[in-house]
This record gives C-alpha cells, structure tokens and sequence, in this order.
C-alpha cells in the first residue's frame, strides 16, 4: 500500500511519539508495578538512557545514503519492537537490563532518522515540515493522557500492554510505501576542522555544557520519578496522564511563538530564565502536592526544558560554522543524553531515602547554571523544536 509522503511521515512522528508518551511518563511506573525498588528503578532507566545516547551517536550516522534511510527506519521499529515483546517474558533484573538496553539502543536513533528522513523530502517534495512534525507532539499528549487512564482501569500491566500495541503500529506503519521515495548524496563524513581540544578549552563552550548539562539533568527526577511520586501521594495515573500531557502542551506552545516571545533574547538570558524556572518548578515540586500548585509546576516545563533547548540552539547558531558540528554532538551527547542518565541513577538512590527530597535537589542542581552562564553575543538564530 502506498501512502502520500507527509501523511508517511506525520504517521511515523505519531506512532513514535504516542510511544514515547507512553514509556517516558509511565515506565517507572511498571517498573515500580513489577517489584523494582526505587535504586533499581534508577539504574535500569538510567541504562536505558546510556543505551539510547549510544544508539543515537553510533547507529544514526551510520545510514549515510537518504536512500537507505526508509529501510534503516522499519529494521529499528522491528528491533524495538523485539525488546518491547521481551518484557512480557520475564522481570528478573538481568533480563530486564538486557531488555531495557536493547529497546533504547534501537528506539533512540528512530526520530534523529525520520528528521534526516523529513529533511531530505523537503528537498524533494514541496513540504511544511512543521506541519508534520506536530503530529508527534499531539501524539505524546494523545500517549500520556490515555496510557493514565487505562492504568487506573485495569493496573500496570496497560503500560507494557499499550507500548507494544504502539510500537507494533509504528512498525506497520513504516512498512507502508511512501509516495516519494529519498534520493541524494551520501552524507560527508568530513571532521570540522577545530580539534575537540581547542573546541572544550574555549571558556564560553564548556560554561555553556556545563550549564545545560546541569538544567537538562535536574529534569532526571521528574522523567523517572514523577508518576510514582504523585501516584504514591494519591492521585490516580489518569491525572498524572494528564498532568504529563499539560507540560508537553505547554513546551509545543512554547516553541511555537519562541520567535515571538524570545527574539532580542541571548542565550545568555534564556539560561538565566530557564534556571530560575528550574529553582522555582523543582522547589515547588519538592513542597507541594495540591492539584493547583502540581498545574503551575507542569506549565514551567516550558521554562525548565524549552527555554533551556532553545539557549542551546542560540549559542550553537552563534559560534564559527567549523564549531556548530561537534558543538551541536557534544551538546546532545552531555545535555540531552550523559547527563540525564547519571542523575537518573543518582536519582533513584535519593528518592528511596528522601522521597519529596529529591526534587530539592533538583532544584538545587539548577542553581549553578546561574553563574556559569557564558557571556555571548546576542543573535537570531532560527530555532527548531526537538
């Protein structure tokens, strides 16, 4: 069956993201449903971090020919959708550590994929890249929201019930053809010419890390103990669904009118917000769990997450274009990946001792990157959504 190139996209974004909306806010959640303690939760979900930071550094730059990509894409959905079969075997902590490897290693590449995949089409075909790319961002409030209902139905077992049936669609969904098929080059694998020395010695680059790499960190608490800490509180996992999905709403919103809102902004200024949102929503989720107080904490995801990728983007669109390659790897690699894998697991041990605690310490985490701010020029770069 062949399926018109954007709507074969927009269906990918969607099937992933409706995933993701799902194993994000709720594996802990499982885990917990399994027996895990809350140190063992950290790890595995920690492992998994590590496993698709691997995966999308190695596996993604691998598929240098556009032609390749749409092939690359179904063998990736059928390998993750292998390990997501492979929980239902077995919750011994070997076979899930094996398992919640493999799943990341394999799932993480997908979206840095189907974007190479949008972007070379766009050279193709007359498309709103933007237009598409929503679709997975309405996915992952889709995902959240109903994967929170279907646990207080029927228990935890709806979480790995519903990932797979997500991962099964998105695999079928890739084995549609698309309309227009990607051609062009292969992709240069030419180094930049600045060495990885003389590019973390320059004292604005490794402030720079070091503040979104703390920023991007402290939200390790909240992506793998949030639904078991409100749950443990008393409410049910169709609120969390839905507290999970208002932040989602709030970031896409966000990153919709950034232009808007943050023209005249540096970097330098949108860290400096993002830190005192990061202060404030941790320390607020550390002492407070009444309704009206958990819905102003998920609106300042826009701050803690968005503003933070967006003062990424600005400081990486500022520097010398032999800089922006490596800088733009580095940056995913430590902020996006390393980062939140070690907190996750440091995470885990902090909320078997301190519970409320934990958030605290977030916030705490977030207090540095206001100082270490680097000292940049302003400049409008264009900014785009993760």
């Amino acid at each position: 069956m062949e399926l018109r190139s954007t709507r074969w996209l927009a269906l990918s974004y969607f099937t992933y993201f409706f995933s993701y909306g799902i194993f994000l806010p709720f594996w802990g959640l499982w885990l917990k449903g399994e027996g895990i303690s809350s140190e063992s939760i950290g790890l595995l979900l920690g492992a998994g971090l590590v496993a698709r930071f691997l995966g999308t550094l190695i596996i993604s730059p691998s598929i240098k020919d556009p032609s390749h990509l749409i092939t690359g894409l179904r063998i990736l959905a059928l390998l993750t959708l292998a390990f997501a079969v492979g929980f239902w075997f077995g919750n011994g902590w070997a076979w899930l550590m094996i398992n919640i490897a493999g799943f990341s290693l394999f799932f993480g590449p997908l979206v840095p994929l189907t974007d190479a995949l949008a972007g070379t089409l766009q050279r193709q075909i007359n498309m709103d890249y933007g237009k598409v790319r929503v679709w997975g961002s309405i996915a992952f409030v889709i995902g959240s929201a109903v994967t929170g209902k279907l646990v207080e139905v029927y228990g935890h077992n709806a979480i790995l019930y519903t990932l797979t049936a997500g991962i099964a669609a998105m695999l079928l969904g890739m084995l549609l053809r698309p309309s227009v098929k990607p051609v062009g080059e292969p992709r240069e694998s030419g180094a930049p010419t600045i060495s990885w020395k003389a590019l973390l010695g320059e004292k604005p680059v490794w402030r720079f890390l070091l503040c979104v790499t703390l920023l991007q960190g402290a939200h390790a608490a909240y992506y793998g103990f949030s639904a078991i800490y409100w749950q443990d509180v008393g409410y049910s996992s169709t609120t969390i669904g839905y507290l999970w999905s208002l932040g989602v709403v709030a970031e896409v919103l966000v990153f919709t009118f950034s232009h808007q809102l943050f023209r005249r902004w540096s970097a330098r200024d949108l860290l400096l917000l993002s830190a005192v949102c990061g202060v404030v929503r941790w320390g607020m989720m550390g002492e407070f769990t009444a309704l009206p107080w958990l819905i102003v904490v998920q609106i300042l995801h826009c701050g803690t997450f968005t503003v933070c990728h967006l003062a990424g983007m600005r400081f990486i669109a500022s520097r010398p274009r032999d800089q922006v390659i490596r800088l733009q790897s580095v940056y995913s690699a430590l902020a996006m990946g390393g980062g939140v894998a070690i907190m996750t697991m440091v995470s885990g041990f902090l909320f078997e001792h301190l519970h409320a605690g934990l958030f605290w310490v977030m916030a705490l985490l977030a207090v540095p990157a206001i100082f270490l701010r680097p000292n940049v020029t302003p400049s409008a770069p264009a900014e785009t959504a993760s």
